[in-house]
């Protein structure tokens, strides 16, 4: 979901702004985008489990852990995969505009770079409402422009990891040595590296 990471104005006020002009502490900083993607999961778990949202996991397989409870893609139409798309663009673009408001500590700035970006899911939402079936749907351009960015996103979370080494082999955790892995569980939140397909090229092939 990628999301892989993995995270609209349905995510209606998110308990911070980053209204200081000062430049956060370091726990400060994780403490706000820990609270954007939380609110981001607690709305995508709700759209999965909604009429249609399981069509979001047989055609990626497992995400974020949940079961596809025996569904096939073929129980489902290419409009529902729009309806449930364009509900996860909404709560990826809500993610992006609150952290475009966070002033991320210079050592992290990287990081934060790769949490927040915007992956080309409302253009195939936008496609799926208009597709006669699956087969249509999976050979046009916005289907290649996904599967690439859930290809990308893999070499995003191998990044992700050699940055966060790198931070840290900086001495910038010296005071809280905690922060790594609170960083390394936040990239699950932000790009499900644990729950991207295995072939991205293969999703939502009929």
């Amino acid at each position: 979901m990628t999301l892989g990471w993995i995270a609209a104005a349905l995510l209606a006020p998110l308990l911070l702004a980053a209204c200081s002009d000062s430049e956060p502490s370091m726990a400060e900083y994780v403490e706000e985008i820990d609270a954007v993607f939380q609110q981001g999961l607690a709305e995508y778990e709700v759209l999965v489990n909604g009429p249609e949202g399981l069509v979001l996991i047989v055609g990626q397989g497992p995400h974020l852990g949940f079961d596809d409870q025996g569904a096939q893609l073929t129980d489902f139409t290419p409009q529902d995969l729009h309806v449930v798309l364009s509900r996860v663009a909404e709560i990826q673009d809500a993610a992006i505009a609150t952290a475009a408001e966070i002033e991320p500590p210079e050592p992290l700035a990287e990081l934060h770079a790769l949490y927040f970006r915007t992956l080309p899911i409302a253009a195939l939402a936008d496609r799926a409402a208009t597709a006669a079936d699956w087969e249509e749907l999976s050979a046009t351009p916005e289907m290649a422009a996904y599967r690439d960015a859930l290809e990308a996103d893999n070499q995003v979370c191998a990044q992700f990891q050699v940055k966060l080494d790198s931070i840290a082999d900086s001495g910038a955790f010296v005071d809280t040595p905690w922060m790594p892995t609170q960083l390394a569980d936040l990239a699950d939140y932000a790009l499900a590296c644990d729950a991207l397909p295995a072939d991205p090229q293969a999703v939502y092939r009929p």
